[in-house]
């Protein structure tokens, strides 16, 4: 059995399992935006968009304030970005 992201949890409940990842998108005049988005896998309700030129991995800490709102999740699942992988949003 993996102790890691290997095995992956269905979301059974509400605040069980969150995603969040980036996506990237253009803008009109060839500008990059960067969106990072937070949901619940349960519910399918988004929990949190983030809009920016880039993220630093402080930005996506940033994100944590959702934790005060609605408590912490009991699984978190993301993406490989290097703003996710960094140790700093680890803790």
């Amino acid at each position: 059995m993996c102790a890691n992201a290997c095995l992956r949890h269905k979301a059974m409940h509400r605040n069980h399992v969150w995603s969040s990842n980036f996506l990237t998108e253009r803008t009109e005049d060839a500008g990059l935006l960067r969106i990072q988005v937070v949901i619940d896998e349960f519910t399918r309700e988004c929990l949190a968009i983030e809009v920016t030129g880039s993220f630093t991995t402080r930005g996506v800490i940033m994100t944590k304030h959702l934790f005060a709102i609605r408590d912490a999740p009991e699984r978190l699942r993301s993406g490989n970005a290097p703003e996710f992988v960094a140790k700093e949003s680890q803790q």
